[in-house]
């Protein structure tokens, strides 16, 4: 049997955009965690660390979108070095005023300039779409691509985190400043894949929240910050249930048991050719994503917790796959970057609420009652799904 990935790379250029994408797309999974270690270290505690983390977070979220939107109205090789610049220069102009310990709110306005990197996973992206549209190795293509952003999301915060630690506490984000420089580089050189810009319809300007169905693009938004919600207790409440346990380095094998389950997922969900239409599979990972969260609440020690989130991460990417797909069909090609990064932007901002309501939670009432903030957000999910697929099969 012919393996699908292998194949996928024998369209011209792919593995050097791919390459180039990986690594312009880690400072995303690096900045955050680098400031918050990088501060703390500096400043001797967290409400500074986080308050700047949260910001970047913030701006990048709403940032992310504008750029892909002047992407898809100028091309990627025009827009890509600016964005970098801006939001590179101004990481830099951060870290500098950290060093020379300048006010606290020179952080906050670096922080949030730096939010302007463009999101690289939707750029990668746009350029498979134009590789394989309308053909079955888009599925495939876009089942990758959400491996690569776990894969990225696995190894860039401990590797953040180990450079602020072991070499100086600005390393973190001046690695992940190094990377966004060369990744777009790399990226924006490779001429050849670069999507054509596509015609704007005169009916249709501006964003895509303008075009196209919009209630259902919002559903799709709406659905993946429930899931990234998900990940975000995931995250804050399995370090809180090992350090409950008297195991706080057992948080890293439930962190990576999530991981890896949603890895190996989207991997053999790329390889899975099925006849199922696409709003009737993002039906069932919706009901998939949302019963997966009950057996959190169920868990009693490390090894329980450690099965219950292996099979919650089972649905996470193929839900994400079948996601990125409907976009690319209900989205304009002229818009499809910023169709897809909104996606995106929704999935981030629920991480950034469920690991920040999910820690209140944790201080109020224990570590395991952060999970019924991912029992609602899993019931979000399901509602989400359900009206999806009722728009979707009209």
């Amino acid at each position: 049997m012919a393996n699908p990935y292998r194949a996928l790379f024998s369209a011209p250029g792919s593995r050097a955009f791919v390459l180039a994408g990986m690594v312009a797309r880690m400072p995303i999974s690096m900045t955050g965690i680098g400031l918050i270690t990088m501060l703390s270290q500096l400043q001797g505690g967290y409400a500074l660390a986080g308050s700047v983390a949260a910001t970047f977070a913030l701006a990048t979220a709403f940032c992310a979108p504008q750029v892909s939107r002047m992407v898809d109205r100028f091309g990627q090789g025009r827009v890509l070095p600016v964005s970098a610049l801006v939001g590179g220069g101004a990481l830099l102009l951060l870290l500098l005023c950290t060093r020379l310990q300048a006010p606290n709110w020179t952080l906050f306005v670096f922080a949030a300039l730096a939010g302007c990197m463009p999101s690289m996973s939707a750029m990668v992206r746009a350029r498979w779409t134009e590789v394989y549209r309308g053909q079955p190795q888009l599925h495939t293509a876009y089942a990758l691509e959400s491996v690569l952003d776990e894969v990225c999301f696995i190894v860039g915060p401990p590797l953040s985190v180990g450079l602020c630690v072991v070499v100086f506490p600005e390393a973190g984000p001046l690695a992940a400043l190094l990377m966004l420089a060369i990744g777009v580089t790399a990226f924006v050189l490779q001429r050849s894949t670069e999507p054509p810009v596509h015609p704007h319809d005169a009916d249709q300007p501006g964003s895509v929240v303008g075009s196209g169905d919009i209630r259902l693009l919002m559903l799709l938004m709406l659905l993946m910050g429930a899931m990234g919600i998900i990940v975000g207790v995931v995250d804050v409440v399995s370090v809180a249930f090992a350090q409950q346990q008297g195991q706080p380095a057992a948080a890293s094998i439930v962190l990576s048991v999530y991981a890896i389950g949603s890895c190996l997922a989207g991997l053999a969900f790329g390889m899975w050719k099925s006849s199922v239409p696409l709003p009737r599979l993002f039906l069932y990972g919706g009901i998939a994503t949302a019963l997966t969260t009950l057996p959190l609440l169920l868990a009693g020690n490390i090894l329980g917790l450690s099965l219950a989130v292996f099979v919650a991460g089972l649905f996470f990417a193929p839900t994400l796959i079948v996601a990125m797909g409907l976009v690319e069909q209900i989205v304009p090609p002229a818009k499809l970057t910023e169709g897809l990064t909104w996606l995106i932007t929704g999935l981030s901002i629920g991480v950034a609420i469920g690991a920040a309501g999910s820690g209140w939670l944790v201080d109020a009432f224990g570590a395991r009652s952060g999970f019924w903030l991912s029992i609602a957000a899993g019931a979000v999910v399901l509602g989400s799904a359900v009206q999806s697929y009722r728009r979707l099969t009209r």
